[in-house]
Order: C-alpha cells, then structure tokens, then sequence
C-alpha cells in the first residue's frame, strides 16, 4: 500500500520540480509517497517522465546514489553548447565499443557527456550520412540534451533543437573540402596512450 506524503520536499527535492535521472532524462517530481515494504516504510519519490508516457518510484534515500539531480544551471548550459561547437573528438576504435561508449554517456545523465556525442556523432549536409545506428544513438543524445535546455530555458523542445542545431554549425570544421580534411576533423584519439593501446590491438588482431 502507498500513501501521498504531505510533505512537500525531501533531501532537496521538492514536489512539482523538474530533475534529471540519468536512465531517463528530464522527468518531474508529482508526489513523495510512503510504502511500506517488508514491515517498513518507504519514501518515495513519483516521478513523471512526459515524453516517454513513463511513471517511476525511486526511494528518497537512494536518490542521490543513483544519479537524480537538479537541472544544470544556466552557465553550465552555456558549457554543454560550447562543447557542440568545438572539434568532434571520435577514438580510432570498433563500433561497437564506440557505440557503448556513447550510450553510456548519453545514460550517465551528464550534460557535458551527453554534449559529447551530438557534437561527435553530429554530420553536417556536406559530410557523409550517418549509419542507422549512429542516428539512433545521435537523436538519443539530441532528444536528451534539448529537454534539459527546454527546461531550464523555459521553451520548447523544439526550440532547444533548433538553439543546439544552430551552435552545431558554428563550428568551423563542419564543412570539409576534401575526404583527407574530413578525417582530420573526425578522427582523432582523446589521448596518446589510447592511440597506441589501440594500435597495439589492431597489431594483435592482425597477427
């Protein structure tokens, strides 16, 4: 049995605010609840997540443990768009392990992290288009990028694509003159140490 609390706030969260949990996006708090569970009794926050048409109960003591935050504040908002600006970043690895590598950013509910892989994985018309995972995994991160801007600027989620898309094309490598400027601007390896522990996996598969 779960009954609404009066309450209205617990360990900084307060009903009817908007947060962020990192599996899901931008969701809001609608009620704090107490269950009782094997004898004891639980609170709980009620979280609506709208644009996945998604309920969830996380326990008020395990709220920070797993990730649930605040909205980021405007000036870190203004970071995550300076960082779609900036130089796609893309390791000399499989697809497969770049591809976990992004949906764990996308999931670990950073704005940063998430503003990694629209900038990495972001393709402009005059570029090649994108793989049908690649797209998958760029609108992931689009989708959830822009809700977090959408709320804490207070418009809609298709303004805040249209304020990303447009910091996207400020970049000034998004428009390649050639194949060989392309590869210069995508590929690249975040540091030397990685370069060469993926150059010594390539020598190994190819022994």
């Amino acid at each position: 049995m779960s009954s609404q609390k009066k309450a209205s706030s617990r360990h900084g969260f307060r009903t009817g605010e908007s947060i962020v949990y990192p599996a899901h996006g931008v969701g809001q708090i609608v009620a704090i609840e107490e269950q009782e569970v094997a004898g004891m009794t639980l609170e709980l926050f009620v979280i609506d997540f709208e644009k996945d048409k998604m309920r969830l109960k996380v326990p008020v003591a395990k709220a920070e443990a797993v990730g649930m935050r605040k909205l980021s504040e405007t000036d870190f908002v203004e970071r995550a768009l300076k960082v779609v600006q900036g130089r796609a970043r893309v390791k000399k690895t499989m697809w497969s392990r770049r591809a976990q590598e992004y949906d764990a950013k996308i999931n670990s509910g950073d704005l940063i992290q998430i503003a990694e892989v629209v900038r990495d994985l972001y393709r402009a018309e005059s570029q090649p288009e994108q793989s049908y995972s690649e797209r998958q995994l760029y609108e992931a991160a689009l989708g959830r990028m822009a809700r977090e801007l959408a709320a804490v600027n207070e418009v809609s989620d298709t303004e805040a694509v249209q304020l990303i898309e447009l910091n996207l094309n400020k970049g000034p490598k998004r428009t390649p003159k050639t194949a060989e400027d392309e590869a210069e601007t995508v590929v690249e390896a975040d540091e030397p140490a990685e370069a060469d522990a993926t150059a010594e996996t390539e020598q190994e598969q190819a022994a």
